[in-house]
């Protein structure tokens, strides 16, 4: 595949296998969006060819479409199932017409019933009374709310609209699941729902991800693009960078080596040129020099230039003193009664749901909107922030390089090119106007611009959206380094991890301290909210399915205790958590079986078997398989409560 006279990548060969979890790297710009769109068929490579077999589907979230806005939440959703929604249709039509029916010993009536009946296998084969459940738990699982599911998509800013692409994208269950960028508008717990569906729930996927940690928990696979080449390692992303060194390594090695062969082979044709006694030697290598093949080294690992932030002016004890702040707009409480105070030098997070109030406290501190309360900055606070639409501040007249040139004072001026290389502006691209770079070039080039501004305290909203690995990797550091204080708003867990020593959560209208870095407090988060989330599934249960799980059964009214379990309790609750470990192994026992014989189904059908008793028993499997899983998810969760009972914190 090329565009102009740049190829992007030639002679890539590579098979998808089921069940696959595929991650492609590679620097920006190396081709990794444009492999999914040919993958996708939405392009033509310029040699070679894709083969995918019939019958498979493709399922492809780009990073930008086009997003429906005429509808509502749950009716967008359900186009994912517009096949069922057509029978549906259909089945009520035939149904009125049976209804209106008369003549009940004419072949036209015999016809209905036929078709009545074969309308409702088909539904029922493809689990149409499923469908909603479905739909909600999927919406529920990328952070919707009950309350959403009937307002309308244009209520929702354009990274929500994302959320409801990529949820019918995963209600579909194509055989291959293209993702570019999936993680950009989640937040944490929904990038933790995704990771589980992929992890158990998807067939073959291949994505593109700026996330190590949701590329090592999904992929066991990934294949490389470099230097126009295809590289493929059957591990996952940490694994695969010491490989890529590794190979790296060995590159340079071999070209160290080829380097003093040529070197001495023209040193022997300049010596013994001229005589006559070597002319057939000095021949010989001449042609061996011109059959000779450069041995190439993969792009150069910018990775390895390191960033400081220019020394921060000292500040007083406290950048910040946050007081009994709120905010609401008109009677929504976005949050209220937030309390906390930053010492000098602290690193911390602001975590939570979108649209919790994050970037609103931000803004409260930066005063650009009103709030309730009292917010005091320190004695000499100097702000450095990044907003997410930092980008629109820049001079769109200057040149990258100007722009950066402007700012940059002392050593660093010596390693502009250095800097730009590292944030993948190179070549000629520092010589572009700023009004013509695409946005994440231009939210790349503002982080820049922030790296050489001499501030005490760093305010980043989403820094990290546009930057691929090894970039976030020298920001990274270099905030590691920097000796002010920082707040960063980020669902990157990978870029969080190391760099923070405090995390605030926001949702539910307040802001919660949490000592330690994002993964203490990840995981302190799923062990104390795991009664309130089971809670508060079985609620959404409840309201959006008339289907009681059997291995469900209402809790009993808790009785007045002084804190001690009487014997009684404490072996109801042994019975109890016995039965949901049986529940959960017999589940556990029934996926096994049901996966086998879809295994055994399928090889049939790669065999050329394909009779319709065959396809039916496919489809019957496939169905009984998703019913299993959802029984195995409920059982599981009923487990975990009984344990959190148990085992009471």
């Amino acid at each position: 595949m090329e565009f102009s006279a740049k190829p992007l990548f030639s002679d890539a060969s590579f098979v998808v296998n089921k069940n696959d979890r595929i991650g492609l790297a590679g620097k920006n710009g190396a081709g990794k969006s444009t492999m999914l769109k040919i993958i996708a068929g939405l392009q033509q490579p310029t040699s070679g060819s894709i083969s995918i077999p019939n019958g498979i589907t493709v399922g492809y979230l780009p990073q930008q479409m086009r997003l429906a806005d005429e509808t509502t939440l749950v009716q967008e959703a359900r186009k994912a199932f517009a096949d069922l929604t057509d029978l549906q249709k259909e089945l009520e039509e035939v149904n009125q017409r049976v209804a209106d029916a008369t003549d009940y010993d004419s072949p036209d009536y015999a016809a209905l019933l036929e078709r009545m009946e074969y309308l409702h296998e088909r539904l029922a084969m493809q689990g149409a009374e499923n469908m909603d459940a479905e739909i909600e738990r999927t919406l529920f699982g990328l952070g919707f709310m009950p309350s959403d599911l009937d307002r309308p998509t244009a209520e929702f800013s354009g990274g929500w609209r994302m959320r409801v692409e990529l949820a019918k994208i995963l209600l579909r269950r194509p055989d291959i699941l293209l993702l570019d960028e999936p993680t950009n508008h989640l937040d944490i717990e929904s990038i933790q729902w995704l990771e589980q569906f992929l992890q158990t729930k998807a067939k073959a996927v291949i994505l593109v991800s700026h996330d190590r940690a949701f590329l090592d928990n999904v992929t066991k696979r990934t294949i490389e693009i470099n230097c126009g080449k295809i590289y493929d390692y059957k591990v996952s992303y940490t694994p695969f960078t010491a490989l890529r060194a590794e190979r790296v390594e060995q590159q340079r090695r071999a070209w160290e080596n080829q380097q003093k062969l040529i070197a001495d082979t023209k040193d022997f044709i300049e010596r013994f040129r001229y005589k006559p006694t070597k002319a057939v030697q000095v021949q010989s290598r001449i042609k061996m020099l011109e059959k000779l093949v450069p041995i190439e080294i993969d792009e150069v690992d910018n990775s390895r230039l390191h960033l400081k932030f220019p020394p921060a002016p000292r500040s007083g004890d406290f950048p910040l003193i946050v007081e009994n702040v709120g905010k609401a707009y008109d009677s929504h409480q976005v949050f209220d009664h937030a309390e906390f105070t930053l010492r000098r030098g602290e690193k911390v997070a602001f975590v939570g749901k979108n649209g919790e109030g994050k970037s609103t406290l931000v803004k409260c501190i930066m005063g650009e909107i009103p709030y309730t309360g009292n917010l005091k900055l320190g004695h000499n606070i100097r702000i450095g922030y990044f907003a997410q639409n930092q980008a629109q501040l820049l001079d769109e007249n200057l040149t990258v390089f100007e722009t950066i040139d402007n700012v940059a004072v002392g050593d660093i001026r010596t390693k502009i090119r250095d800097l730009l290389g590292a944030f993948m502006f190179g070549g000629e691209d520092i010589d572009k106007k700023v009004k013509v770079l695409s946005g994440g070039e231009k939210t790349r080039l503002a982080m820049i611009k922030l790296l050489l501004e001499p501030v005490n305290f760093l305010i980043l909203d989403e820094p990290t959206n546009h930057l691929d690995l090894r970039t976030k990797d020298i920001l990274k550091e270099a905030i590691k380094a920097f000796d002010g204080t920082v707040i960063v708003v980020s669902h990157d867990r990978d870029f969080l991890d190391g760099l923070v020593s405090k995390v605030y959560e926001f949702g539910g209208g307040k802001v919660r301290e949490n000592l330690g870095g994002i993964y203490d407090f990840l995981r302190s988060r799923n062990l104390n909210a795991l009664d309130e989330l089971q809670l508060s599934r079985r609620a959404d249960q409840t309201s959006s399915s008339p289907r009681q799980t059997p291995q469900s059964e209402p809790d009993p009214e808790p009785a007045p205790s002084n804190g001690k379990l009487s014997y009684e309790e404490m072996k109801a609750r042994e019975r109890a958590l016995r039965k949901a470990e049986k529940c959960v192994k017999e589940a556990e026992e029934r996926i096994a079986q049901l996966e086998e014989e879809q295994s055994a189904l399928e090889e049939k059908l790669a065999q050329g078997e394909s009779s319709p008793e065959i396809l039916e028993s496919y489809e019957k499997n496939r169905v009984a398989l998703d019913e299993a899983m959802e029984t195995w998810e409920q059982a599981q969760m009923e487990l975990d409560s009984k344990l959190q009972e148990s085992n009471p914190t």
